[in-house]
């Protein structure tokens, strides 16, 4: 299996290649050129295998140039039971969300509380031997823009790594506390992290130039480096996140709650569109899906794409209490808009170009009316997120965070709207404690303590939710990281990090 740009799609790269570079010279992402098919069977033999070999065989279908071995080690060191908490790092919880039982994908046990460490654990062993493959011998420089988890989860896989520097921008005031010390006490001799005068797209963009500037790339070449990257640009980033919708779909057939072959909805909160992508791969693959439910806050830009296939990011945009999808721009959209249109790399190349320029595009009819079949689009507001989360501890005694909420809400909605009674998976995406404040404001009355973890201690005495240790142990850790600079100063600000002139 090779790969392609989906802005060139004349391009064609490795497996390992692709890892590597992370993102295509032209500025497009790649994909795979076809996809592994899973029969009924297939997934019957799939659900008999722990989460593990599970990851193993769907890894194996993507990476030819990779040996079984590689593959192994590379799940191995990523799932560890101590560094998830137990042999099934995405486990279900069933919840009674619109009198109908529904599953919760718990995807946040990882050792940064959020659904980012199930991809991000395994990356730095998959970008490793990519770059053993294909680079052997430079180092690599991963730059990382984040709304809050992917930060935190790339520096924690990749800090100390051999052969790699990481370098994290988050915008000054789009990060949850919690989010922000998680980042600025990261621990390791190869981390750096440093928030920008901007928000989440600003960041993201910055990052995106800096790839492909030629003259800062040709500095690193002259240092023996070269860049790679750690959001869901990376394929390496996003393959990891199909495993576990093959997981739960298993789980549930093991636990009863559907016959092998019952068609799902998939529920997902997503601002930058990756986490959904890899339910829609997974249904590509043979995983039956009937339904995707983008869930958006109140920078809806893809609820409106979904419903007119008009993408227009010239709006106003909010700072909200689930800043993991404050953004504006999603890049993995990209990436299905290159599947829906068949591959046509042109036309893609168009759409990007477009929203470059304009900051908007438009699809054509029949992309249109295959995204309304495909995909539903809804948002909910910060109040409405809170009573949300209010309602669901009130009835089911349930804990969710403020990302997990706005999919239960706009679930509820698509339920209302289409009376659907399909089983459905909703992903959760973080522990409620990363975003204490506003969940504590949800579940009580009271008058809140002023220090986060003052409030973090309060939100377990009112909920008895179990507190994650690695969010615990934030409490006693130094700052390390404190520099704030304006977007234009982010090449500068990686070149000075790195030592390059």
């Amino acid at each position: 299996m090779n790969y392609n740009s989906t802005r060139n799609n004349t391009t064609v790269v490795s497996a390992s290649q692709a890892i590597a570079q992370g993102i295509s010279k032209e500025g497009g992402l790649f994909v795979p050129q076809s996809l592994p098919t899973y029969s009924l069977d297939d997934i019957s033999v799939l659900s008999k295998l722990d989460y593990k070999n599970k990851a193993k065989k769907i890894l194996a279908d993507f990476l030819p140039d990779f040996t079984e071995e590689e593959i192994s080690e590379s799940v191995e060191g990523a799932y560890k039971s101590e560094k998830f908490g137990g042999e099934n790092p995405a486990p279900i919880s069933y919840q009674k969300i619109n009198g109908k039982e529904t599953a919760i994908l718990e995807l946040w046990h990882g050792p940064t509380s959020a659904f980012k460490d199930m991809a991000l654990q395994i990356l730095p062993y998959l970008l490793t031997k990519s770059l053993k493959k294909t680079q052997d011998g430079k180092e690599a420089v991963i730059l990382v823009a984040t709304s809050g988890d992917t930060g935190k989860a790339a520096l924690e896989g990749f800090k100390d790594v051999n052969g790699t520097k990481i370098i994290v921008f988050y915008p000054v005031n789009g990060v949850s506390p919690m989010q922000k010390r998680q980042m600025v006490t990261q621990k390791g001799s190869n981390v750096s992290v440093c928030a920008i005068k901007g928000n989440f797209d600003d960041a993201q963009t910055g990052v995106k130039k800096i790839f492909t500037d030629t003259e800062t790339v040709s500095k690193l070449t002259d240092n023996n480096m070269l860049f790679s990257s750690a959001n869901s640009i990376n394929w390496g980033r996003l393959l990891p996140q199909i495993v576990y919708y093959f997981s739960a779909y298993c789980d549930m057939v093991s636990d009863g709650k559907i016959k092998l072959g019952e068609k799902i909805n998939v529920v997902v909160p997503t601002g930058n569109f990756g986490n959904i992508l890899a339910s829609y791969y997974a249904m590509k693959m043979g995983l039956p899906i009937n339904k995707f439910i983008c869930a958006s806050n109140s920078n809806n830009v893809l609820t409106d794409f979904i419903k007119t296939g008009v993408y227009n990011k010239n709006r106003n945009f909010f700072t909200t209490i689930s800043p993991s999808m404050d953004i504006l721009v999603s890049s993995n959209l990209e990436r299905l808009l290159y599947d829906i249109t068949n591959g046509n790399d042109v036309k893609v190349a168009e759409y990007m170009n477009s929203l470059k320029d304009n900051g908007t595009y438009e699809v054509d009819e029949d992309i249109k009316n295959r995204l309304k079949d495909l995909f539903y689009g809804g948002s909910c507001d910060d109040k409405t997120t809170q009573t949300t989360i209010k309602k669901l501890f009130r009835d089911n005694k349930y804990l969710c965070d403020t990302h997990t909420a706005v999919a239960v809400n706009v679930y509820e909605k698509y339920v209302s709207e289409t009376n659907d009674t399909t089983p459905t998976v909703i992903a959760s995406t973080a522990s409620p404690y990363k975003f204490a404040k506003s969940v504590l404001e949800a579940v009580t009355a009271d008058s809140l303590p002023n220090d986060e973890f003052e409030m973090v201690n309060y939100l377990n005495e009112v909920t008895g939710a179990d507190i994650p240790a690695p969010l615990a142990a934030l409490k006693d850790l130094q700052t390390r990281f404190s520099n704030t600079i304006e977007v234009t100063d982010m090449p500068k600000f990686v070149l000075d990090t790195l030592g390059v002139k």
